[in-house]
């Protein structure tokens, strides 16, 4: 069984780049050999980028975010417990809300992986959630 691993934004949008070939390949790895969770979080960040720095038409925009549903396990959606639990994670790891936010998703998704370019690399979070940048090239 493969591991369980959350996909922050930043993962999901190199998929989609066309300009990196390296990141595009290691977020098409991270995808394939995991199983992955997004979270309704991931999914307005996506929109956002996608509206704004590559002026995607809303139709592009939902395919775009079907293609990651189809793929994706599990959509996490966000709610009070979630919330509340990302301001303690914050309080304690101290990351960015937001970020804390994706933490709890993950943690709450049973995640054992959290793929990401924005956190430290090999943290373990709460004993249960592994950060990984999947960019680092050993």
């Amino acid at each position: 069984m493969n591991d369980k691993a959350f996909l922050d934004t930043n993962v999901l949008v190199y998929l989609y780049s066309e300009d990196d070939e390296q990141k595009r390949n290691a977020a098409c790895e991270a995808l394939n050999n995991h199983d992955c969770v997004t979270s309704t979080q991931v999914m307005n960040e996506l929109s956002n980028v996608w509206f704004r720095k590559f002026n995607l038409s809303a139709a592009k925009i939902k395919e775009h975010l079907d293609n990651i549903e189809s793929v994706c396990n599990e959509t996490h959606i966000i709610n009070r417990a979630t919330i509340n639990y990302a301001l303690s994670l914050k309080e304690r790891y101290e990351y960015s809300y937001f970020d804390s936010l994706m933490l709890a998703s993950a943690l709450e998704s049973n995640c054992q992986l959290i793929f990401t370019e924005d956190m430290s690399n090999g943290q373990i979070i709460d004993n249960a959630l592994k950060i990984i940048n999947p960019f680092i090239t050993n």
